[in-house]
């Protein structure tokens, strides 16, 4: 039977001086506790102990450390939150208006436009859970107008479902499709096998960044299959290319999204962000995210 009491955020902080962590201004110490729980901090620190069973910390171990760690996750996943918005937007317009002009509107309702039909029903299923509940004008000006009974085209329908949604119509829409090779040439992945897998990874890492998961340090297991060819600027340095082994590591999926970002926004600021973020946390260990030497100099971080 699980026995513990709660800590007061004062015994947080003997506990913790008790395991080994330096705290110099333990009422700051307490501050931070009483904002940020002692378990969401825990993530960051537990690379500091030694004793991972009893908690000790290794020698020099300090409390500040942790809050840098900490804060620099919380950049990193604005950061990457605002590049993944991008991203998504520009999924969402080229689905919506490249299955719309090859069909109709309502191409999303037509179950001969996908392979797999049940997941086609679930999917629908979902996208009219979700404008039924929707407080949007758009939505709630739409049926007053037409009914219950007439759903909206897909320009608005498709506004009200996140991007895991629209990953999976995408990913279930047959090949013989002209959109789907469509959008994914212009998201440079040649063809639409390579596409869905980006788009997992993405929306991944996308609701850990809405739901303020620790990023920094973090095992994803999301598989992605990555071109052996790609026709836009990639890394050159065979050294610095993402082995399948490393696919767990933030590193691979932000090359992904630099990619993807690259197609919509030539010349954009990712890699100039992401610098700073790092030259602002030096004690940042680079190893953590999966970032290779010299990364920033591949033709792909340059664009």
């Amino acid at each position: 039977m699980f026995k513990k009491e709660a800590l007061t955020v004062e015994q947080q902080v003997q506990k913790l001086q008790k395991r080994g962590l330096i705290i110099k201004q333990p009422k700051i110490a307490e501050k931070y506790l009483l904002n940020i729980s002692y378990y969401r901090l825990g993530e960051y620190w537990h690379v500091m102990q030694k004793d991972k069973v009893n908690h000790i910390f290794k020698p020099n171990s300090v409390f500040e450390d942790v809050i840098a760690l900490y804060n620099f996750d919380a950049k990193l996943r604005l950061l990457l939150f605002d590049v993944i918005e991008k991203i998504e937007i520009s999924f969402r317009t080229k689905l919506i208006y490249y299955l719309s002009h090859e069909f109709n509107p309502y191409w999303f309702e037509n179950s001969s436009c996908f392979k797999n039909t049940f997941q086609f029903e679930k999917t629908l299923e979902i996208i009219r859970k979700e404008i039924n509940r929707s407080n949007d004008v758009t939505i709630k000006k739409h049926f007053e107008k037409y009914g219950a009974e007439k759903s909206p085209p897909s320009w608005k329908a498709l506004e009200q479902v996140s991007l895991g949604v629209l990953s999976k119509l995408y990913g279930n829409l047959k090949p013989s499709i002209k959109s789907k090779k469509i959008i994914a040439r212009e998201f440079g992945a040649v063809n639409h096998i390579y596409l869905p897998s980006w788009l997992q990874s993405i929306t991944q890492i996308r609701n850990h960044c809405a739901h303020h998961s620790r990023l920094w340090n973090r095992n994803l297991p999301s598989k992605v299959k990555l071109l052996s060819n790609p026709p836009n600027a990639w890394i050159v340095d065979a050294k610095n290319v993402p082995k399948e082994h490393e696919f767990h590591k933030l590193y691979v999926h932000m090359c992904l999204m630099k990619y993807l970002l690259n197609t919509i926004i030539p010349n954009n600021d990712f890699t100039k962000r992401l610098c700073s973020l790092l030259q602002e946390y030096p004690n940042v260990d680079p190893n953590a995210l999966g970032l290779k030497i010299n990364w920033q100099n591949e033709p792909l971080w340059k664009y």
